[in-house]
């Protein structure tokens, strides 16, 4: 039986997730653990208030760029958050929308191994 992970669960995921993105993408700068922490809570934060806002806000612009434009509201997203933690820098909006990518990746993959095991 499928569950949905607690909320617990997904910090650990998310934060993980954070970490090693950073190890990945070298305009990303995560100086500690502590704050991927901090940047997976301030974005599980975002992306329920504020990600589903300029999604509708966004509707024509998404639906004209079929779904495309919803890179560029995560990359937003990512530079929010850049703005709010200290110890977290994003270089650039192209590295930011590969972080963005990176985490969502990285974390199914590991939400994925777990159903596995």
């Amino acid at each position: 039986m499928n569950q949905k992970p607690g909320l617990l669960t997904r910090l650990v995921v998310s934060s993980l997730a954070v970490f090693v993105a950073d190890w990945l993408l070298p305009g990303v700068t995560i100086d500690s653990f502590s704050t991927a922490i901090g940047v997976a809570i301030v974005l599980g934060i975002l992306n329920a208030t504020l990600k589903p806002l300029l999604i509708i806000i966004t509707i024509p612009l998404t639906f004209l760029s079929l779904g495309l434009f919803l890179l560029i509201i995560n990359a937003i997203i990512i530079g929010v958050a850049d703005q709010w933690v200290d110890g977290m820098h994003v270089s650039s909006t192209w590295t930011a929308i590969l972080f963005s990518f990176l985490i969502s990746t990285i974390s199914s993959w590991m939400y994925k191994w777990g159903e596995g095991r």
